[in-house]
């Protein structure tokens, strides 16, 4: 008798969970850019607190699209890949609270801590694509659940900076003069506190589920010659 592979017996992907993080960080946006008449202030015509905004809605329909899937290999995958993901974005969340945080090591041993949580939320990423492609013996899948987990991390570390910059809204001025030329030293400390903070955490939300996506490809095919 044939297995059959969308029955109701497939688990959650942990779709609920993701679309309430996202929501939380938007929440945690819109509260952090009030005014928002003075949004369009910011730099590039507003959009360096605009486009943080459209990259989180566009997670919720990702999310919501992805999750819809009711094959029973590719729901394992991608649930797996949740958990690693959340697991991966623990890891983020405690590099964005290291690097915020006052400490006596050099600067050359911050940087070696803070790449290696990035490097751990990364090995999650590669372990679920693995998994993922060694279900379904198909690398592409191994794509999708890559950056499916990137994204669950990056939600985690987006909404790690904004708390940061409601516990820390102020810095001092910058002094790199490739700053000064991009127009981030704008206004006082905490606009421009802001200013890098938002960009920083869109860099994990649009850089994270590429480098997820395409590690996952890379990663699927050897899942497919172990299977």
């Amino acid at each position: 008798m044939k297995k059959n592979t969308t029955g109701a017996d497939a688990p959650p992907v942990l779709r609920i969970p993701l679309l309430l993080i996202a929501l939380a960080d938007l929440a945690l946006l819109a509260m952090r850019l009030r005014p928002w008449s003075e949004v369009m202030n910011l730099p590039l015509n507003g959009a360096t607190g605009i486009d943080p905004g459209v990259a989180l809605l566009g997670y919720m329909g990702l999310i919501f699209w992805t999750g819809g899937s009711r094959g029973v290999e590719l729901r394992k995958g991608l649930f797996s890949g949740a958990l690693l993901g959340l697991l991966g974005g623990v890891l983020l969340v405690g590099q964005v609270a290291f690097n915020a945080a006052p400490h006596r090591m050099s600067a050359v041993h911050v940087q070696y801590v803070s790449m290696a949580l990035m490097l751990g939320a990364v090995t999650a990423w590669g372990a679920s694509a693995l998994h993922a492609s060694m279900l379904t013996r198909d690398a592409t899948m191994g794509m999708v659940c890559g950056a499916w987990s990137a994204m669950a991390s990056c939600l985690l570390a987006f909404g790690a900076i904004l708390t940061v910059m409601f516990l820390s809204p102020l810095a001092p001025q910058t002094t790199d003069p490739w700053k000064l030329y991009e127009g981030l030293a704008i206004g006082n400390a905490a606009t421009q506190a802001l200013v890098q903070s938002l960009n920083r955490g869109l860099t994990y939300l649009l850089l994270g589920p590429l480098l997820g996506g395409i590690l996952g490809l890379l990663v699927g095919f050897l899942g497919q010659n172990e299977k």
